[in-house]
């Protein structure tokens, strides 16, 4: 699974997930980029999009993407915070389809 993770997430993050290809939006250069030209530009490399973003489903139109979104509630966005979302988001990862919004609350 190819995921990539929103550029408000720690870059130590990636770290937890193991066994797939996980790249941050700083990694690929598209840091700074709108949520809008950054879902379309993952669309075309990505099988998963991982964010913070509660409210992304409501600003993008999701329909027709072949990306799948993951959408982590926690405390912060802090590491610390972060990380007893890692076997739900491990578990979404093997699930997710194109186009599903899948919403994980620590």
């Amino acid at each position: 699974m190819r995921v990539l993770l929103d550029e408000s997430l720690p870059r130590q993050f990636k770290a937890q997930l193991t066994g797939h290809e996980v790249f941050t939006v700083p990694e690929v250069g598209w840091a700074g980029k709108r949520n809008g030209d950054l879902l379309r530009l993952a669309d075309e490399r990505f099988d998963v999009f991982v964010t913070p973003d509660a409210h992304l489903p409501e600003q993008q139109n999701l329909s027709g993407l072949r990306l799948g979104v993951v959408i982590l509630r926690a405390r912060s966005n802090d590491i610390a915070d972060l990380l007893p979302l890692v076997p739900q988001l491990q578990s979404a990862l093997a699930h997710a389809s194109a186009g599903q919004v899948i919403r994980l609350v620590g």
